[in-house]
C-alpha cells in the first residue's frame, strides 16, 4: 500500500507542472492587454508601460512561466493589482465557503445518485426505474446554473420559501440556521446534476452485481433479499464507483464557479469570475491552481480508497 501511494503521488507531479502550464498559457494568450485592464481609466500609454514591467509582461513568456511557476512552489502567489492584497491570501478567505458548498453539493450528490440508482436496479423495468431514468435524463442535461436559475424564480420569487443569495442575511447574527438557510438552495442545485451520473452508473453496477452468482448463491441459502442487495451486491458495487465519486467531486468543485456566481456565493468560483472580467492574472492563475490541485488530490484519495478496499487491485499495483 505504501509503494502503491509513493507511486500515485509521484504521478500528480507530472499532472500539476502540465496544468500550470496550460493556466498560464491560457491567461497569457487571452486577446487585449493585462496592464489596460488592470489601471482602467488610468491607462495612459506610460501607465501601461510602467505596469507591464511591474508584472514582468515585457519578459519573454518562457520566463515569465518559470518565475511565476517558482514562486508558486516557494508559497508566493503574488499580489492582486485589483484587490490590493495578496492573492494567497484571497484564496484561503474564498476557499472555505466553496468547500462548504462543494462538500454539502457532494453529501447531496452521493446520497442521491446511490439511493435512486440502488433503487433503480432492484425495480428493474418497472415505473420506478423508468421514473428514475427519466430523472437522471433531465439531470444530466440541464446546466447547473439553469437549474440554480428555475429554483431562484420557484423558490425565492415565487414561493418566497428561501433567500436568493448570499452566505448570511446582510447585517444578520450569522448563525448556523442562517448559513443552512442559504446553503440549502445552492447546495442542492449543484448536487443534483452530479447525482445524475452516480444514480446511471451504479443502476449499471447493481445490475452486473445482481446477476453474479454469488447472488444467486445467497438467495439459495435462504438469506433475505435486503441482506443479498445491500451487503453482497450494493458493497461491490460501490468499489467500483469510488473513482466515479472522486471525479464527481471534482465536477461539484468545478461547478461551483456557475453555482457562487448565481447565488452571489463568496467562494473561489464568483471571485475567479470577477477576476477574469478584470483581467486579474495572478489572482486567476492562483484560484485556477488552488482548484486544479485539488481535484487532482480527490482523485488521488479516492485511487486509494479502492487500491485499499478492493484485493485484486492491490495485487496488481503489488
Amino acid at each position: 500500500m505504501l509503494r502503491y501511494t509513493i507511486h500515485r503521488l509521484l504521478l500528480t507531479i507530472p499532472v500539476l507542472v502540465g496544468i500550470s502550464v496550460v493556466v498560464f498559457l491560457i491567461m497569457a494568450l487571452i486577446p487585449g492587454d493585462p496592464a489596460t485592464a488592470i489601471l482602467g481609466a488610468f491607462a495612459t500609454p506610460e501607465n501601461a508601460t510602467k505596469l507591464r514591467a511591474e508584472l514582468g509582461l515585457d519578459r519573454p513568456l518562457i520566463e515569465q512561466y518559470f518565475t511565476w511557476a517558482g514562486n508558486l512552489l516557494s508559497g508566493d502567489f503574488g499580489r492582486s493589482y485589483a484587490l490590493n492584497r495578496p492573492v494567497l491570501d484571497e484564496l484561503l478567505e474564498r476557499l472555505g465557503p466553496t468547500l462548504l458548498l462543494a462538500g454539502s453539493a457532494m453529501c447531496v450528490c452521493v446520497f442521491l445518485g446511490l439511493i435512486s440508482g440502488l433503487l433503480a436496479a432492484v425495480k428493474q423495468y418497472t415505473w420506478v426505474d423508468q421514473g428514475l431514468t427519466l430523472f437522471t435524463l433531465i439531470g444530466i442535461s440541464a446546466p447547473s446554473f439553469w437549474l440554480g436559475l428555475m429554483a431562484v424564480s420557484l423558490f425565492t420569487v415565487q414561493l418566497g420559501w428561501l433567500p436568493a443569495s448570499g452566505m448570511y442575511t446582510p447585517y444578520g447574527d450569522e448563525s448556523l440556521g442562517d448559513l443552512l438557510v442559504h446553503l440549502l438552495m445552492p447546495a442542492v442545485t449543484l448536487g443534483l446534476v452530479a447525482s445524475s451520473v452516480i444514480a446511471r452508473l451504479t443502476r449499471t453496477s447493481m445490475l452486473e452485481q445482481l446477476r453474479q452468482d454469488y447472488v444467486r448463491t445467497s438467495r439459495a441459502k435462504g438469506e433475505r433479499e435486503t441482506a443479498v442487495v445491500i451487503r453482497h451486491a450494493f458493497r461491490n458495487a460501490l468499489v467500483g464507483l469510488i473513482p466515479v465519486l472522486g471525479l464527481q467531486a471534482g465536477f461539484v468543485l468545478g461547478g461551483a464557479v456557475y453555482i457562487e456566481t448565481v447565488f452571489q456565493w463568496p467562494g473561489i468560483g464568483r471571485m475567479l469570475v470577477n477576476a477574469i472580467s478584470t483581467r486579474d492574472i495572478l489572482l486567476v492563475q492562483g484560484g485556477v491552481m488552488m482548484v486544479a490541485t485539488i481535484y487532482v488530490f480527490f482523485n488521488l484519495l479516492a485511487d486509494l480508497i479502492q487500491h485499499a478496499l478492493d484485493p485484486r487491485i492491490q495485487h496488481s499495483h503489488g
